[in-house]
């Protein structure tokens, strides 16, 4: 019996591709920080769905979080089959503005600590005949946002390891895919602390994270290197590549900074 990982599944866009994978009937592991809430979604998703469900509180922006979990899974007897690594947040404001230890902890969450889980849980996935890695980035790294440029710049490399390790993963039995949403209507803004004006911008262009998973999904399975769900978001990220890059990074300085 397999199951699939899945990292900042408390809520969010993470919560919601664990309801769409217990909707196809994939058994769910869950973890996240919040023992309480995970405790209440493994209980709906077993309810719900009439899957398998089990979670680990844990803080996963610590450097050796993986061989952890990788411990738990070996301990509880767990296989896992899929790894969704959507574990990962922001921080708005100008560089000399925001803390250095808020700053090392999220470049800590959102870069090293996925690279690492598909490092130390690569072979247990490598155990089965069929199996996938979806790494969560974002739209924002396809340029530089400033404001949000330590964030952006995690999640280009979120982009481009992924699309690497797809590269080294073909004719295995491992698929390996980048879902890059734009914004969703989570508590992702809130989180960064971005300002009442930047949250109404934002939000004209917010999709449901429902959708987002359920295209993150269809995508997954479908072998996509790379996801981006929406087609303005599309537009937007291949405009983003191909236009000079001072032309794409001047809009979001428009919109980003002139929001402070």
């Amino acid at each position: 019996m397999a199951y699939s990982l899945i990292t900042g599944a408390s809520g969010g866009i993470g919560w919601a591709i664990a309801k769409e994978l217990a909707a196809r009937k994939h058994n769910i592991l869950l973890l996240a920080r919040s023992e309480e809430k995970l405790r209440q979604n493994a209980e709906e998703l077993r309810n719900t769905f009439a899957v398998q469900a089990d979670y680990l509180p844990i803080d996963l922006s610590t450097s050796n979080v993986a061989l952890t979990v990788k411990d738990w899974l070996i301990q509880k007897n767990y296989s896992i089959d899929i790894l969704i690594n959507n574990a990962g947040y922001a921080l708005w404001g100008k560089l000399d503005e925001l803390s250095r230890d808020e700053l090392n902890q999220m470049m800590q969450l959102n870069m090293l600590t996925m690279a690492d889980f598909c490092k130390v849980l690569l072979p247990l996935l490598q155990m089965n005949n069929k199996a996938y890695i979806l790494n969560v980035s974002s739209t924002s790294a396809y340029q530089a946002v400033p404001t949000m440029s330590t964030y952006a710049a995690t999640k280009a490399f979120v982009l481009l390891f992924t699309r690497g390790l797809n590269m080294e993963m073909k004719g295995t039995s491992v698929s390996v895919s980048c879902l890059c949403p734009g914004t969703t209507t989570t508590g992702f803004m809130d989180r960064a602390k971005m300002s009442d004006k930047l949250k109404a911008t934002a939000e004209k262009f917010t999709m449901e994270p429902e959708i987002v998973a359920k295209k993150a999904i269809e995508g997954m399975l479908a072998g996509k290197a790379e996801i981006i769900p929406g087609f303005t978001n599309w537009i937007s990220a291949k405009m983003a590549e191909i236009l000079p890059k001072a032309i794409p990074e001047k809009i979001a300085n428009g919109i980003y900074n002139s929001s402070k």
